[in-house]
């Protein structure tokens, strides 16, 4: 997928609206094209996180392990969906699993190269800090309601 057709892609999806072209240009520069097939992992709790994605086509399952048995599934999400926020955030770890539940398309940014944009663009930096406080803010309380639901520990609400 060339970088115009990511851009293109990109400037269709509400996560991007409202950046501005060369900044669109930017990030679809530093993008590829990713494919998974059923029950590919895309990325481990605790391993290194340096990208975050964009589902085009499938489903992707974020989890978490569970003491004993398969991991919960926290969300199952599809097109549209950014995946990923732990390369904006120290430790730069991930916190989830994220696995196709069928095959997949997404296209993949380059954590490293924007995080270095950002470092030396704090309006972009900014930009992007704000559009994934949202994401963090929605994905962890979605994450404790699936785990209270499912899990039920006494004493907690």
């Amino acid at each position: 997928m060339s970088a115009e057709k990511i851009k293109t892609e990109l400037a269709k999806q509400s996560f991007f609206k409202g950046l501005d072209d060369a900044d669109l240009g930017f990030l679809a520069e530093n993008a590829c094209f990713r494919s998974l097939k059923e029950d590919d992992v895309l990325f481990r709790h605790g391993k290194r996180a340096n990208a975050f994605y964009l589902v085009t086509e499938g489903r992707i399952a974020l989890e978490v392990a569970a003491i004993e048995g398969p991991p919960l599934e926290l969300q199952n999400l599809g097109p549209g969906a950014i995946i990923g926020w732990s390369w904006l955030i120290p430790p730069y770890e991930w916190h989830f699993q994220a696995r196709a539940l069928e095959d997949a398309q997404l296209i993949q940014f380059d954590g490293d190269a924007l995080f270095e944009r950002c470092e030396k663009d704090p309006d972009f930096g900014y930009g992007l800090l704000k559009r994934f406080s949202g994401l963090m803010s929605e994905r962890l309380s979605s994450a404790r309601e699936k785990m209270m639901q499912e899990w039920n520990p006494p004493g907690f609400a």
